[in-house]
């Protein structure tokens, strides 16, 4: 249930937002506030999904509070309440981290479009939270060829900085680690990664996926929804497969890298973003451009760097490295004694034409833990993973 904090001096103003919200959604908890000071006692003791607080305020004013819960608990949404003659600071407000401003008095549909906006935005930030604690350990880069050597070597030059990069490789050979690394170990690695698979998309809704979109743009459209570039304001977007993106979405893509705006599907308002794309394919983007599938403008506008992950084939001497990484992690994964390989099994695994990349590398090293002995032998790779 999602608990909301009203923050408002004017008691009669306080009673209508939460009548409101009440009445709207009987799943909202609504707890007040009558002043900044008993906001942020509250906001200390309590886990909130969203704040609505007054700019003007006795004793302490909304933008104070506002950024005084920055930096209590960063993740709470504010939306800010302004009179006649506060829109310059609710403006300012935004700049200092608010999610969106609503005057008095407020409007029914405004208030709640925008307060449904700000829950649906949360709710991206959490989940994107839960998954940021298990890049570390799911996301480890392994190998010390010198084609892994080099990559970590890039990252480690490109990752500080909001150079836009684009990665390229075949399928399985770890294009969406690099992504997390170079977001790791940016300045907006404590803002959220947002990945969209364009190629798991349909083409007809790819835009209102990236873009989001307002009530009615289509038949599905039942009420307003943030896309993931707003999902992704101030930290990193990661656009896996973006070759197989329409031309359609390509245009509103090139627009928010030109300008830093996006607008949402069925509406033609701008909403300022600030993103850091990185983007991925396994096609020939130079082929892809040449037969009109590709915009060339916007190859342009995300190949800033260029990464190309070599195939499994092309780093064999990082296999036996990779057998035991993964030997280990299904050993915990199952809670049991990680197997060893026979310095012959793995030079048997050297030795195989890996079409499948890391992906099936490590699918091979699962079924040879399952179905082999207790140490995997040459035997064992022979009957189990021969290709």
């Amino acid at each position: 249930m999602p608990k909301i904090l009203v923050i408002e001096d004017e008691a009669a103003i306080r009673r209508v937002l939460v009548k409101i919200l009440s009445e709207e959604n009987d799943t909202y908890a609504v707890e007040e506030a009558e002043d900044g000071h008993k906001g942020l006692e509250l906001i200390k003791k309590n886990d909130y999904d969203l704040a609505l607080c007054d700019i003007k305020m006795p004793k302490m004013d909304g933008v104070e509070v506002l950024v005084a819960a920055r930096t209590i608990k960063p993740e709470i949404p504010f939306i800010m309440i302004s009179g006649h003659g506060d829109l310059d600071t609710a403006v300012n407000t935004m700049r200092l981290g608010a999610f969106d401003y609503i005057s008095k008095p407020p409007d029914l549909n405004r208030l709640l479009t925008t307060v449904r906006n700000a829950l649906d935005k949360k709710e991206l930030v959490v989940e994107n939270k839960i998954l940021k604690k298990k890049v570390s350990k799911n996301y480890e880069m392994i190998g010390e060829s010198p084609e892994i050597t080099k990559i970590k070597e890039i990252i480690d030059k490109v990752a500080p900085t909001d150079a836009r990069v684009l990665i390229t490789g075949s399928n399985g050979t770890g294009k969406e680690l690099v992504a997390h690394w170079i977001h790791q170990k940016s300045e907006r690695s404590s803002a959220p990664f947002i990945e969209v698979n364009c190629a798991a998309i349909p083409s007809e809704l790819i835009e209102s996926e990236l873009f989001g979109h307002v009530k009615g743009a289509f038949t599905s459209a039942i009420k307003d929804r943030a896309g993931k570039f707003e999902a992704a304001n101030k930290g990193t977007i990661f656009l896996d497969e973006v070759g197989d993106m329409s031309l359609s979405a390509q245009a509103k893509v090139l627009r928010a890298l030109q300008e830093s705006k996006i607008s949402r599907v069925g509406t033609d308002k701008d909403i300022k973003v600030d993103v850091r794309v990185v983007a991925a394919t396994n096609k020939d983007l130079d082929k892809e451009i040449s037969e009109g599938r590709f915009r060339e403008d916007l190859y342009h506008r995300l190949a800033v760097i260029l990464i190309k992950v070599p195939s499994l084939n092309d780093r064999r001497d990082d296999i036996p490295i990779l057998v035991d990484h993964f030997a280990e992690k299904i050993a915990m994964e199952q809670g049991s004694v990680p197997k060893k390989f026979t310095s012959k099994a793995l030079a048997l695994l050297k030795g195989y034409d890996w079409t499948g990349n890391i992906r099936e590398l490590r699918n091979v090293v699962e079924r040879l833990i399952i179905l082999g002995g207790n140490e995997i032998s040459e035997e064992d790779v022979t009957l189990f993973a021969s290709k």
